[in-house]
C-alpha cells in the first residue's frame, strides 16, 4: 500500500489572512515562508520550524464574511498533538497570557484536551493521550 512521511499542509479559508497569519504566527511562533496570489484568492504560508508544518491562510476574492460552522460539511475540528500532560498547562497559559480564548483542560476516556478557536471561529485542540504514537 502506498504511505507518505508526513502533513505537508494545513490551508484554511479565511476572512482576513493577514489578520490570522499574525494570529497564528504569535500562538504557534511560526516564520512566514511566503504569499501568493492565485485566480481569486491569496494566501500566506507559515511554517511551525520544530515540526515543518505548514499553515496556510487563504482568503477568497469571493468570501462573505461568514463565520465558521462546523455543521456544516467539511472542516470540523484539528488537534495538535503534545507529548506530555504538563504541556497542557503551559499552553493554557500561553492562551491567557495572549488573551486566547479557551475551554478547561477536559479529561476523557479518549484522552485530555484543550480546546482553543482562531479568529475565524474555527475550533482546534491541544491533545494528549499517554500510548498516542
Amino acid at each position: 500500500m502506498p504511505t507518505f512521511s508526513r502533513v505537508s499542509h494545513i490551508s484554511f479559508s479565511v476572512r482576513d489572512a493577514d489578520a490570522s497569519a499574525r494570529w497564528w504566527a504569535e500562538l504557534l511562533e511560526l516564520t512566514e515562508l511566503d504569499r501568493v496570489v492565485g485566480d481569486g484568492w491569496r494566501a500566506i504560508l507559515l511554517m511551525h520550524p520544530p515540526s515543518r508544518t505548514i499553515i496556510e491562510c487563504q482568503q477568497h476574492d469571493g468570501n462573505q464574511g461568514e463565520a465558521f460552522d462546523p455543521r456544516r460539511t467539511g472542516f470540523d475540528h484539528m488537534g495538535f498533538k503534545v507529548d506530555a500532560r504538563a504541556d497542557l498547562h503551559e499552553w493554557l497559559a500561553r492562551f491567557e497570557r495572549l488573551g486566547v480564548a479557551h475551554s478547561p483542560i477536559a479529561e476523557a476516556e479518549y484522552g485530555a484536551v484543550l480546546t482553543f478557536r482562531d479568529p475565524d471561529g474555527i475550533q482546534f485542540e491541544m491533545f494528549f493521550k499517554a500510548d498516542h504514537p
